[in-house]
């Protein structure tokens, strides 16, 4: 299928490639259909592009938190193994939404820490862990390292 972005132009995308978020993401629950867009040639690129496939307008930067330092060990709900297909753990990716912050006339970029994506990778559904609180469970470490 062919899709046009915003960022990307026209791109060819395979029905495989695509990444289901049947509940959709916070603040954009009508889009359900994104794909990844990393740069040609890494293998093992630290961020992504989560483009989607429903608003050609709508892409979000998102990024491997062990790239920043942080841990996830998450606890999901039977309804969230249920949407992810009861995944086996080395099939499931945590990523991080990245967020551009002004605060006193000076912009930053800011992982969403309370609200990672949990990916299947291969089945290919996602959703968004919202967590009212922050867990004993994140660890912190390197945080001086450059993404």
């Amino acid at each position: 299928m062919k899709v046009e972005t915003y960022l990307f132009g026209a791109v060819e995308v395979s029905p495989e490639k695509v990444i289901a978020f049947p509940n959709g993401l916070v603040g954009f629950e009508q889009n359900k259909r994104f794909m990844l867009v990393h740069e040609e040639g890494n293998a093992q690129p630290s961020s992504y592009t989560l483009q989607s496939l429903d608003d050609p307008a709508l892409a979000l930067q998102i990024v491997d938190p062990v790239t920043l330092g942080f841990n996830y060990e998450l606890a999901l709900s039977d309804a969230e193994t249920a949407i992810l297909q009861s995944p086996a753990a080395e099939d499931v990716a945590v990523m991080q939404v990245l967020f551009k912050q002004e605060e006193g006339g000076k912009a930053a970029i800011i992982p969403s820490l309370r609200a990672p994506l949990v990916i299947n990778t291969k089945a290919r559904v996602g959703l968004q862990k919202v967590m009212e609180q922050m867990s004993q469970n994140i660890t912190l470490s390197n945080l001086a390292s450059t993404v």
